[in-house]
């Protein structure tokens, strides 16, 4: 899951070396954009005239080294048509290093470390940045925002410039490049089985979570062949990771595949603790109630597999979902026999601090290394991302492929994909994948679906559309929190700390949540135990660092 600066696991800023970049001019150390002029031997393949609205081609041949993420649902092929084109129409090729998702932070890491990081360093989440840039492997790309116009655009017509502001580090510079979207990305809640739940007379989406409680205990009564009413996914890395980090944004905290151990408040203008929070209390609380009532499954460190086939089969009418999982969910009861079992994802459900979204509309992005400065094509490869990543023509390309190849348009201008090629629940069945069969809708060059709403639309269903318009509709955004710019002291200061803590509170919560320890009489302990871990001593340093960014931007 990305990182939101409101749930800073103090994924902050250090000081970072300057870089000597071969062919460049030297740049004051300050916070403005576009400090570095690339000259003529840093500018082979550089169109003259590239802006907003012009398709990039480079002048000349060039090829790029990438770090490429290998997703095992949709696995790289050399003959791809997104590499055909980029190559044809644009001039670009890659020398890819293709490394397997499974081991692809591991590997990158080890890569960039060694110094032998590729020019463009594929889905990166922020925050993850901050461990590379005091050896001076990672490029400070906002030195070069005057190069990339698109992404300057969407920044400011999309209303994004405190989000990026939130990304600069402690001296000044941003090193890595989000997706950005024009609407909060929103995907995740709880999917349910309709038929078993009208058998308990309940036909309408919960308006809180509390009534959620309320309509698990009545579909446990009335189908009493089930196991449990809901028995949940996503639980055995991170306990109930996906149902945790929906609810806590409205209880006005972090939580699950969220959490983060400091949490900014609002009210009081600081960073607290997480973890021992009277809010993370209420959530871990609710919970642990719905297993005591045997309305949720005890079994949170099941696998997926296991969650989903008791989901199938009968013996549960409830678990995490996702605009995606709907049309995997269909699939699977029409494979086991089951036809077409009614199912449907439910409008997030409210608590007591609202009906909220979470914060911040920046998704996972990229890299690019500090060797990429020295190369000659290095102007070319910065217009190359701008155009790919954040033009429209671009955003477009790497979504839904060539018009007249993989789609066409309707008289309206309406997308249509073709009916041999599937993507998620469109043309569900069809003989050839989007992704997998022509590489895009690809995370390498799509950073996590971000871009316009327009777009992001133009690849739902008009059930998955109805959804997401309605979650966006119906509920606010959590502010982005501001930034505190630990330095690389502070940040190595509170790194063992952050480690320690984390896993402490997940231990604590998953033993709270199945009874192994009870919340009325242990919860006070705990939270000692959290203290005697370093939680203050953590929290003091972030708030020691926000204080002074905020002095410092006076």
């Amino acid at each position: 899951m990305p990182i939101t600066r409101r749930a800073l696991g103090a994924l902050a800023g250090i000081a970072a070396c300057d870089v000597a970049l071969s062919g460049c001019s030297d740049g004051p150390n300050d916070e403005t954009a576009g400090d570095i002029t690339i000259d003529d031997a840093h500018s082979v393949g550089a169109m003259d005239d590239f802006g907003v609205g012009v398709t990039f081609k480079a002048t000349e041949p060039v090829e790029f080294s990438l770090m490429y993420r290998d997703h095992p649902n949709y696995p790289v092929q050399d003959d791809w048509s997104v590499f055909h084109h980029l190559e044809e129409d644009h001039n670009v090729t890659f020398a890819r290093t293709d490394i397997p998702m499974a081991d692809f932070d591991q590997k990158k890491s080890l890569l960039i470390g060694s110094g032998e990081a590729s020019d463009i360093i594929s889905v990166t989440y922020g925050g993850s940045e901050t461990q590379f840039i005091s050896g001076g492997a990672i490029l400070a790309v906002s030195s070069y925002f005057d190069y990339m116009p698109n992404f300057q655009q969407k920044i400011k017509d999309w209303g994004l410039e405190a989000d990026l502001e939130n990304k600069r580090q402690a001296d000044g510079r941003i090193y890595h490049l989000p997706g950005v979207r024009e609407a909060p990305d929103v995907q995740y809640s709880v999917v349910i089985r309709e038929d078993l739940w009208e058998r308990a007379g309940v036909t309408e989406d919960p308006a809180t979570w509390e009534e959620f409680r309320e309509q698990l205990q009545k579909v446990k009564d009335a189908n009493p062949e089930l196991d449990y009413p809901m028995s949940d996914r996503w639980t055995d890395a991170t306990t109930l990771g996906s149902l945790l980090s929906v609810m806590a944004t409205n209880y006005d905290t972090v939580a699950g595949w969220g959490y983060a151990n400091t949490f900014y408040d609002e009210d009081a203008g600081e960073y607290v603790f997480t973890g021992t929070t009277e809010e993370y209390k209420e959530v871990v609380s609710y919970a642990a109630g719905l297993v005591e009532a045997g309305l949720l499954d005890p079994e949170v460190t099941q696998s997926d597999d296991q969650a989903v086939q008791k989901f199938i089969s009968g013996r549960s009418a409830t678990i995490s979902g996702n605009t995606q999982t709907l049309a995997e969910y269909r699939t699977k009861f029409a494979d086991s026999g089951a036809g077409d079992v009614p199912i449907r994802l439910i409008s997030i459900p409210g608590g007591p601090a609202g009906s909220k979204l979470p914060s911040g509309r920046f998704t996972s992005g990229i890299l690019i290394s500090s060797k990429a400065a020295e190369q000659p094509y290095f102007k070319a490869l910065l217009q190359f991302v701008d155009w790919l990543y954040y033009s429209d023509e671009g955003l477009e390309f790497a979504q839904w492929g060539v018009e007249g190849e993989t789609f066409t348009r309707d008289a309206d201008g309406t997308r249509v994909l073709n009916e041999d090629i599937g993507w998620s629940s469109i043309n569900a069945g069809a003989p050839k994948l989007l992704n997998a069969d022509y590489g895009y809708s690809n995370g390498v060059f799509l950073l996590a679906n971000g871009s316009s709403k327009d777009l992001v639309f133009s690849m739902m269903t008009d059930e998955i559309a109805d959804w997401t318009e309605r979650q966006l509709e119906g509920k606010e955004q959590v502010p982005t929190a501001p930034a505190p710019l630990l330095d690389e002291i502070e940040l190595e200061q509170t790194s063992l700390l952050q480690t320690q803590l984390t896993d402490a509170v997940q231990a604590a919560t998953a033993a709270f949540i199945t009874g192994q320890r009870s919340i009325e009489d242990d919860w006070d302990a705990y939270v000692t135990e959290i203290e005697g871990l370093g939680a203050s001593q953590l929290v003091e340093t972030v708030n020691t660092a926000l204080e002074r960014a905020r002095s410092e931007s006076e």
